[in-house]
């Protein structure tokens, strides 16, 4: 069996062609799960964002209802000591124990007045704080729904692409064994330098097939020869003619 560098330059392209076009399959099934993945996380940590604000503003509601009960019990207790003063008021000796007394009146009177406006305000605030917990509980209701979908969607995809995805990974592991190593070098680092993941193209319209600038007649003379990789000036991709680009097929859906 032949080693890789006993190989001709057009095995050579040929193997590096096959493994761009197993490439561009796989690439072609993550973009079919585009942001997918990412936005099923996003509305995953959302929801758990949602929660936590859930479980604060219930603690806050309970120190509400805490609050007002203490301020319903101090109520009631400077109540209690105004019908206690009043009675007190009927045994009075002299101006100044009723005036004294009449004072203490007048001071439990402030206090039941300035508990009912803290009870009043706490019920204020204690309103605003479930009408915010229902907001949270109806974005949590909206979010998860759009997490429902967004999995559905997701899963779909996984379940028609995930068979095909792992035979075509299979296929680029075992074309990458076919390829030059210092071409397979070359191959990887172009390929990661480029969004659409292409290292490997065609001349198409008398142009490069990745950046699109003009080779000239007399390079693309030579590269329909095979005799030698040639690379495009501008992008540094690897060049092939339009007949060996249709030659090398790649099964698959």
């Amino acid at each position: 069996m032949a080693s890789v560098k006993d190989f001709s330059v057009e095995e050579k392209l040929v193997a590096v062609l096959t493994l761009q076009k197993i490439d561009s399959k796989i690439d072609e099934i993550k973009t079919l799960k585009g942001e997918l993945p990412m936005e099923v996380k996003d509305l995953e940590d959302e929801i758990e964002g949602l929660k936590t604000r859930l479980s604060n503003t219930d603690a806050e509601i309970e120190s509400i209802n805490h609050f007002i009960d203490q301020k319903t019990e101090a109520k009631k207790e400077a109540q209690a000591l105004i019908k206690k003063y009043e009675k007190q008021q009927d045994n009075v000796k002299n101006n100044r124990e009723f005036e004294a007394i009449n004072k203490e009146i007048e001071l439990q009177e402030l206090e039941v007045k300035l508990n009912e406006k803290h009870i009043k305000d706490a019920n204020f605030e204690q309103k605003e704080r479930s009408a915010q917990r229902l907001k949270t509980e109806e974005k949590i209701a909206e979010v998860e729904s759009a997490l429902k979908a967004k999995k559905a969607e997701l899963e779909k995809i996984i379940a028609d692409t995930e068979k095909e995805e792992k035979e075509l990974t299979v296929k680029s592991e075992e074309a990458k064994e076919k390829v030059d190593p210092r071409l397979i070098s070359a191959y990887d680092r172009i390929r990661s330098s480029y969004r659409n993941g292409l290292a490997v193209v065609p001349i198409l319209r008398d142009s490069c097939g990745g950046c699109f600038n003009v080779i000239p007649p007399q390079r693309q003379s030579e590269i329909r020869q095979r005799k030698k990789i040639l690379v495009c000036e501008h992008c540094g991709r690897v060049l092939v003619d339009n007949d060996l680009n249709d030659q090398v097929k790649v099964a698959g859906k």
